[in-house]
Formats: structure tokens, C-alpha cells, sequence
């Protein structure tokens, strides 16, 4: 069968269902206005697009470039994206001090609203996807109220006041430079992600999350993903959501002030 009719069959059942099948769009490790930048910009056009910025690389330019683009919203991407294991990847491994991540998702948090203003939503995504549990506390202590990584999330809070919405297919091959030459595999990952929604394998409320990395992307991910814009598109049982829809917008500022 071919791969992109068992996308649409899944979403028929869906509509057979009287269901809508969300789909939500995160991009990691903006820094910059680029020509790449651009390009992603130009193919989600008006799909709400989740920008996951490094506060310690950012520049006011990218601020600059993306503050009337009202489909954008920005959430936290670590803080220098600096990997401190000696093997494996992670930013936030158990050998760092609280005191120290503490500092730096604080620092991260107040620099993005200062550049971004409303736009920098209270979510934070770890890079690679790693984030020690030990500091899971951290988040919600310091403004952020919300974490994104990959794979279908266990349960709807990561912690205690900590609610988190993941991202499910990747169209990527980290090789040297990154490629993408398995379209049938990224479209049996959302295929696998609906079907779980939808007969209570996963967690049925978690849109099915799209991640880019714009910096690297090449033609042929971005000719899957225009395909996939417009299977959705055409589908009634397809929809895109916002972090702003399935984020509680305000949460992390109404418990950061009871807190004081």
C-alpha cells in the first residue's frame, strides 16, 4: 500500500470517528535571521509555527524579523545548546549543579521575554531531548510551566506543575551533512502516532508533533513536508494547532505569582 494512502485511510477513520486529528509544528535551534530561516518560514506560511530559540546565542535581529509573524510564537531551547556529557548529549545531565541550571533557565527565560515579549511562551525544550529528572522542579520554579521533547508523552505533566506536549517524527538523518532519505519511515511514524491516539495506545489529546531543524534541512524533507501540509490540508479529519491552543497561555505566570 502506499505510504501516503495509509496516512489518509488512518485520518478517514478519524472523520469516521467524528474526530479531528492535530498536528503541531516545532522547529529547534533558531539563533539568527538566515536564508534557511526564511525558507522554513516560507513553506509553514500561516501553520502555527513553535520557534525553539537558544537564549544564549540569540540575536535581537531574529526578535526583529519575527515579531509581526503572527503565527510564531517562541519557546526556550536550553541555554548555549553546550553538551556536557563525555558521551552521549545532553546540556542537562545529573553531574550539573541546581544551582547552576537553575541560574540558567532563569537567565534563558528573562532574555527571551525581553526580546520577545508575549511571544515567548513559558515552554521549554531541552536540546537533544535530555533533561535529567532531578531538575524537572526547576522548570515550573523558574517561569516555565510547559517541556517539549520527542516521543509519545507517558502522561499529560512531566512533573508537578509541569505539563508537557512532545514532538513525534523527525524528517532527518543526522549524518554528515544531515540528509533525509526515508520518507516512508517518517510517514509511518505519524502513522503510528495517530493510530495510537486514536485507539488509547498514547495519549489521544497530544497533537501529533512535526520537528524541523531549519538550520539543516534540505529539498527533499522539505518536499515530505509540503506533502504532508497538503494531505493535511485536504483532509476534514486534519487540523493545525498551535502551542498557544494546547499551551495554557498564562498558567506559568499565574503560578509564578502566587509564588511571590
Amino acid at each position: 500500500m502506499d505510504m501516503w494512502l495509509r496516512l489518509v485511510e488512518e485520518l478517514d477513520r478519524w472523520s469516521d470517528d467524528g474526530k479531528t486529528a492535530t498536528f503541531w509544528w516545532r522547529d529547534d535551534d533558531a539563533v539568527a535571521p538566515t536564508s534557511q530561516l526564511e525558507l522554513l518560514l516560507a513553506h509553514a506560511q500561516s501553520i502555527p509555527l513553535a520557534l525553539s530559540v537558544i537564549p544564549g546565542s540569540v540575536t535581537s535581529d531574529l526578535a526583529e524579523r519575527v515579531r509581526d509573524v503572527q503565527s510564531v510564537v517562541v519557546l526556550q531551547h536550553g541555554w548555549a545548546h553546550r553538551n556536557y556529557m563525555p558521551a552521549g548529549r545532553s546540556e542537562f545531565p545529573s553531574s550539573r549543579s541546581e544551582q547552576e541550571v537553575a541560574r540558567e533557565l532563569a537567565e534563558g527565560r528573562r532574555r527571551l521575554s525581553d526580546l520577545f515579549g508575549e511571544q515567548a511562551i513559558a515552554a521549554f525544550v531541552p536540546p537533544w531531548h535530555m533533561f535529567d529528572d532531578r531538575f524537572l522542579p526547576l522548570l515550573p520554579r523558574n517561569g516555565l510551566a510547559w517541556i517539549s521533547r520527542k516521543g509519545p508523552r507517558p502522561s499529560l505533566y512531566a512533573a508537578s506543575d509541569l505539563l508537557q506536549v512532545n514532538a513525534h517524527v523527525a524528517p532527518i538523518r543526522w549524518s554528515i551533512p544531515p540528509d533525509f532519505d526515508d520518507e516512508a519511515e517518517s510517514v509511518s511514524s505519524i502513522v503510528d502516532h495517530l493510530r495510537g491516539r486514536r485507539i488509547g495506545r498514547y495519549d489521544g489529546d497530544e497533537p501529533t508533533g512535526l520537528l524541523t531543524h531549519h538550520l539543516v534541512q534540505n529539498a527533499r524533507s522539505y518536499n515530505f513536508i509540503s506533502r504532508l501540509i497538503g494531505v493535511i490540508a485536504k483532509h476534514t479529519a486534519g487540523a493545525w494547532v498551535g502551542a498557544r491552543d494546547f499551551f495554557p497561555f498564562d498558567q506559568g505566570r499565574r503560578e509564578i505569582r502566587a509564588r511571590s
